[in-house]
Parts: C-alpha cells; sequence; structure tokens
C-alpha cells in the first residue's frame, strides 16, 4: 500500500520520514513519492496490508543505477495496524517508463537481479540501506537519528 496512505498514527508517519532520509542520505538526488500506486478499483484490489510502498525518482537517466525510479517495498510483520511493525523483508526494483530493470530482495544473497542490474557501487549502496532499515525498525523511528 501507499505509505503515504499508511501515515495513520504519528510512530508511523515518523518511521515513513525516517525511511525517506536514510534512502536519501544514500542517493540524495532522488525525489521521494509516498504514494506511488494510483488510486483506482484496479490497484485497489492488488493491495496488500502488509507493505508499505514508495518511489524515489532520479532526475533522469542513472546509468549506475540503470534506472530513472527506485520502488521501495518493506514488509511488515503484522501490517501498518501494529504500533510499531516489525520489517521482514525489503524488495528494491530499478524501474524505467517501459518496465522493472532489476530487482533486489533481502533473501538469499541480497544482489540485484533482472536485465539491467545496477554497477556494484550502488548494489553496495542499495544493500548497505536494507541493512541499516533492519536496524531503524527494530530501534523504532523515535530513537532514530536519520529523520
Amino acid at each position: 500500500m501507499n505509505a503515504g496512505d499508511q501515515a495513520r498514527s504519528l510512530e508511523l508517519a515518523q518511521l515513513i520520514a525516517s525511511v525517506a532520509a536514510l534512502f536519501r542520505q544514500h542517493f540524495p538526488d532522488a525525489r521521494p513519492n509516498l504514494r506511488p500506486w494510483r488510486d483506482d478499483p484496479q490497484t485497489r484490489a492488488y493491495e496488500d496490508q502488509q507493505t508499505l510502498d514508495l518511489s524515489f525518482h532520479l532526475p533522469g537517466w542513472s546509468p549506475r543505477s540503470q534506472c530513472r525510479s527506485f520502488l521501495l517495498q518493506l514488509s511488515l510483520s503484522e501490517g501498518v495496524t501494529e504500533a510499531k511493525p516489525s520489517l521482514l523483508g525489503v524488495t528494491i526494483r530499478g524501474l524505467t517508463y517501459e518496465s522493472e530493470r532489476w530487482r533486489l530482495t533481502t533473501l538469499g544473497e541480497w544482489l540485484p537481479a533482472g536485465t539491467h542490474p545496477p554497477v556494484e557501487s550502488v548494489t553496495l549502496k542499495l544493500k548497505q540501506f536494507c541493512a541499516e532499515l533492519f536496524d531503524l525498525f527494530e530501534r523504532g523511528a523515535s530513537e532514530a537519528d536519520v529523520a
């Protein structure tokens, strides 16, 4: 679900803001979008109450990232109704206007898979970001120093 639509408590709003700030530490040119999905009946049919989805748009094509946008999907243990949700996993997709170029998940080796993966330095940043996300969710946004 759109992260912007899920910010129903102060704690969750702080957590979402901390996630965006953390991503921008690694990719400062990226602009956050807390509502990457359209609000229409077809999209709502596929809503997952146990994910927070947000995207980050680059100012243009990035040859190092091999994409124009990152779609970030955070899988939560009990969904967003829990006061302090636990992070189960992260999926990051590198997208262009045409299609998904690559996908990195926090399963297995945490490596991007797809037709056009990012360069190694971007992959390392993404892996570091994911590790920091798990720390952020474990500590909680109120204790985070990234926001």
